[in-house]
């Protein structure tokens, strides 16, 4: 992992604007309550960003219940909506049940994009859930175990065993991560992947105490 420049700020700086960071606060806002430039907070925030995505990088691959959907985050445009929609940045995301989230910004959501990250990122013996997009349709012979929702019938179905299977969790995460970057009022798309890697951290490393705690050690050590 790169090692980063230590900031010239002072450490109780610092620790406040990590606080500021965890609560939600925005760099504008935590700039003026700390009495320090604007510019000094929003580029300490981006250097926590950064932090936090090298340190996520390269988590251990999932294993059990997957399941793996793609969405697409933007501003509110007319016309056409969901796959294909102007101007929206698509994400891909995997969500082991009852574990942690990994998420993705591909250039495109082709076979030959995704495979190689489903490979890294999941077990060979998992059982992966997903939605009826074709990419998914190799699967089995990829060594998967797979299992697909139809959204058009309904969000839940239900196997022989009349066990139910979903991808409900990872689009919660969807659900979630979109709330939460609503209040930026729009992201430079350069910078978006690390927005979106925040969101993934506060998924699997929170709750708020423990965010700060970890957060703290990444920076301050």
């Amino acid at each position: 992992m790169p090692q980063r420049r230590r900031s010239r700020l002072p450490r109780r700086t610092q620790l406040r604007l990590i606080e500021h960071f965890v609560a939600g606060t925005t760099a504008r806002t935590a700039a003026d309550l700390l009495g320090i430039n604007k510019s000094t907070a929003a580029l300490y925030y981006h250097k926590l960003r950064e932090t936090i995505a090298e340190h996520i990088a390269d988590e251990s691959p999932f294993g059990g219940e997957v399941e793996i959907d793609e969405s697409y985050f933007g501003g509110h445009r007319k016309g056409k909506r969901g796959r294909g929609a102007a101007g929206k940045t698509v994400v891909f995301g995997l969500l082991k049940r009852g574990g942690r989230v990994y998420t993705a910004v591909p250039p495109d959501l082709k076979r030959a994009t995704l495979l190689p990250i489903l490979r890294q990122r999941v077990e060979p013996d998992a059982v992966v859930i997903t939605d009826g997009l074709n990419v998914y349709d190799t699967l089995v012979a990829e060594g998967f175990t797979h299992e697909r929702v139809s959204h058009a019938e309904s969000l839940v179905q239900y196997d022989p065993n009349g066990v139910p299977t979903h991808i409900n969790g990872i689009e919660n995460f969807w659900g979630q991560a979109k709330r939460w970057l609503r209040r930026y009022n729009g992201i430079p798309k350069g910078h978006f992947e690390l927005f979106l890697k925040e969101c993934e951290w506060r998924f699997n490393y929170g709750p708020p105490r423990e965010l700060l705690k970890t957060l703290r050690r990444w920076v301050l050590i």
